[in-house]
């Protein structure tokens, strides 16, 4: 029941105390929860940059039209989602999944070509999309873990993404900017933590059949 009550404390927050740093530990602990998250067939087709250089902040939050929690906040997690799935991130996926299962390679070698006619075999359109859902499944994560240790996230998808990826390097990389979360601690002067927690009831938000 903790997760329920966790979920409750938790909101979208818009004011960070920027006083207040996330510790080391605790950041370990948010990286391992969203390395954790399920993605399709364990690929992990994105990748996190957590952001707590003051000057790259300055310039996301320009980027992010002058929203204060990009700098207010301790760390800035950017979700960057593959802009495409090569055969090569499957190989390299299937090589680690021997190495930590302790299996030979070739007998994953009929799963690797399942996925790559699956996943890699998709129209090119559909690839990046298909990604950032995943880096989506990751950020639910962090929220969840965040609370769990009361620290205060906000996702956000108000940003420009082509400005995120020129100043984080992202498009030579194969990466693009999908959707953030400032984490850190709430400030007492956001009147929003104060707000009853709006959702419908759960015999509107599901049917059972």
């Amino acid at each position: 029941m903790n997760l329920i009550e966790n979920l409750k404390w938790r909101y979208a927050t818009k004011r960070f105390n920027p006083d207040r740093k996330v510790g080391a530990d605790d950041l370990r602990y948010l990286k391992e929860a969203v390395n954790l998250s399920a993605t399709s067939f364990g690929l992990q087709p994105y990748r996190v940059i957590v952001v707590s250089d003051p000057d790259v902040q300055e310039q996301l939050r320009a980027a992010s039209y002058n929203q204060p929690q990009l700098t207010e906040s301790s760390h800035v997690f950017v979700f960057c989602a593959m802009t495409d799935m090569p055969a090569a991130h499957i190989d390299t996926y299937v090589d680690r999944a021997a190495e930590v299962q302790q299996v030979p390679r070739e007998q994953l070698n009929d799963f690797a070509n399942y996925m790559k006619g699956s996943v890699a075999g998709r129209p090119e359109e559909t690839i990046e999309p298909w990604n950032k859902r995943q880096a989506y499944i990751g950020l639910g994560t962090l929220l969840a873990a965040a609370a769990e240790l009361k620290i205060d996230a906000c996702p956000m998808e108000g940003f420009e993404v082509g400005e995120y990826d020129r100043i984080l390097g992202l498009t030579d990389r194969g990466l693009t900017a999908t959707v953030i979360a400032p984490v850190g601690y709430r400030s007492e002067e956001d009147a929003t933590q104060h707000r009853a927690k709006v959702r419908m009831p759960l015999d509107v938000m599901f049917e059972e059949v």
